[in-house]
């Protein structure tokens, strides 16, 4: 085991238009901007932020050509701090041209699948009181209420091999750390 332990920090992207990616994470997803810049080039960078302790957790880079043909990204994770922030990051998300719009339950998480402006697979999801294997996925109704969204994932769950309490996976998980 390693004496010094990281911790995740950030993550920079390159982005074909710049300030159509920068309104789509601070309108859409909260994400506010803590500098920008245009290099005497002409290539930008935008730095921005969920957390006011962190000068950017996403970086926007000008410079991906607008016509490139595979993504390199597979996803971006955000956690949501309540059911009810993710209901509502939904339904915003149900207003702006966007792909993928997928509500999904993986039993151990409640997760919402979408496309950036870019192409880029985002996700917005809430952790849920249960350790299940992966890959676990079923479709779900976020407009359901928060009791009948958390009774349907603990039917999900119920006789899946391996699932058990959050907190004792957890708890056996901090030896291997």
């Amino acid at each position: 085991m390693r004496d010094t332990k990281l911790s995740f920090a950030h993550v920079g992207i390159f982005v074909a238009d710049l300030p159509r990616m920068v309104d789509f994470y601070t309108r859409v997803l909260g994400l506010v901007v803590s500098d920008r810049d245009v290099y005497p080039d002409g290539r930008e960078i935008a730095f921005l932020t969920l957390d006011p302790s962190e000068h950017h957790q996403v970086v926007f880079a000008s410079g991906r050509p607008a016509d490139l043909a595979y993504n390199m990204i597979q996803q971006l994770s955000f956690r949501a701090p309540s059911l009810e922030a993710l209901r509502q990051t939904y339904l915003a998300l149900k207003k702006e041209p966007i792909t993928e719009l997928g509500p999904v339950s993986h039993g151990n998480a409640i997760s919402c699948y979408f496309r950036d402006p870019e192409g880029n697979r985002l996700e917005v999801f809430i952790d849920t009181k249960w350790h299940v294997p992966q890959p676990c996925r079923t479709d779900i109704d976020l407009l359901k209420s928060d009791e009948e969204i958390l009774a349907f994932v603990d039917k999900q769950v119920a006789n899946l091999e391996g699932t058990v309490v959050r907190s004792d996976w957890e708890r056996n998980r901090q030896a291997a750390f």
